[in-house]
């Protein structure tokens, strides 16, 4: 089986790589959003360092700027950085001079189709993985972990009823294996529980550099238990994308309704409706699948990732 198995969805693209039949890494692409690798045709708007690029009425920031080329001229660009949703809208997705003609994103992996009789990612644990990134909390053997996405850095607290140095160790192995599995990029902080020496800090810093792949920097255990990691951001994690609550659970919700037959009706929370409303085309496309009729009616009473088809 290929490294990756891809589903295309209303709203998004979705990608997993399964190993034992559990979900170990994913992407969620939202529609509209140019994925990092990708190398477009683009006009230098503004030079120096950064330099400003345009393509397809988008602009990127080049951080390293665009040596030896003038405004106004065209260039071809490599998308390393994509746009990131949520606190701060206004950043620009990052690029850089294209030095080859990139790669389609996924270019490897197995499409799935959608709907389909098996539900492949969901017998890998879609959902489980969806209430993860909406809840923020990723339960381990012994403890949990919290994840806090800020504009700053990802903060992962871990807590649990384990002795300080197996809770510290078990936490640490959880948060290298959450930073995969959703996706985290970006400066990372770990927080767990205050250990007592070189001794029992060292293997918690071994245990994560035998999971998380290169590349990555980190720091020891500092006297406090914190940890700090700093990898490539290429695109939003999941927990990210969980923060623009709404659209998240709409279009999680048209997931689960792709599968009913014939009209149907949407019950969902107000701010789930308004986005749905507000997307006419996601609706045509959910009614195309279903063989019917897709109508929505609000109830206020329903928590936000609530919604169900009838």
């Amino acid at each position: 089986m290929p490294d990756w198995l891809i589903e295309r969805g209303i709203g998004e693209t979705r990608a997993v790589r399964i190993e034992g039949d559990a979900i170990v890494e994913a992407r969620i692409l939202l529609d509209g959003t140019v994925a990092a690798g990708t190398v477009l045709e683009a006009q230098l708007k503004q030079a120096g360092v950064p330099a400003v690029a345009a393509a397809d009425g988008q602009e990127y920031l080049l951080p390293k700027g665009a040596p030896g080329v003038t405004e106004g001229s065209e260039i071809r660009i490599e998308i390393t950085r994509e746009a990131i949703p949520g606190a701060e809208p206004w950043k620009r997705p990052l690029a850089r001079l294209a030095e080859s003609s990139g790669f389609a994103p996924f270019e490897d992996a197995s499409a799935t189709p959608f709907p389909a009789p098996a539900d492949r990612l969901e017998e890998a644990g879609w959902s489980d993985l969806l209430d993860e990134a909406r809840s923020g909390i990723v339960r381990f053997a012994g403890g949990e972990l919290r994840v806090s996405p800020t504009p700053a850095m990802t903060l992962i607290d871990a807590d649990g009823h384990l002795p300080p140095p197996e809770l510290a160790l078990a936490g640490a192995k959880a948060a290298a294996r959450t930073i995969i599995r959703h996706g985290i990029g970006g400066s990372i902080g770990i927080d767990l529980p205050t250990l007592a020496g070189k001794a029992q800090r060292q293997p918690v810093g071994e245990a994560v550099d035998a999971i998380l792949p290169k590349p990555f920097e980190r720091t020891t255990v500092n006297g406090f238990g914190l940890l700090q990691i700093v990898r490539p951001r290429r695109h939003a994690s999941l927990f990210e994308l969980a923060q623009d609550c709404a659209a998240f659970e709409a279009r999680a919700l048209l997931r689960r309704a792709a599968r009913e037959k014939g009209s149907t009706r949407l019950v969902v929370h107000p701010a789930v409706a308004a986005v749905l409303q507000g997307k006419a085309e996601w609706l045509k496309m959910i009614s195309r699948q279903v063989g019917g009729a897709v109508t929505l009616r609000s109830d206020a009473s329903l928590p936000i990732h609530g919604g169900y088809a009838e």
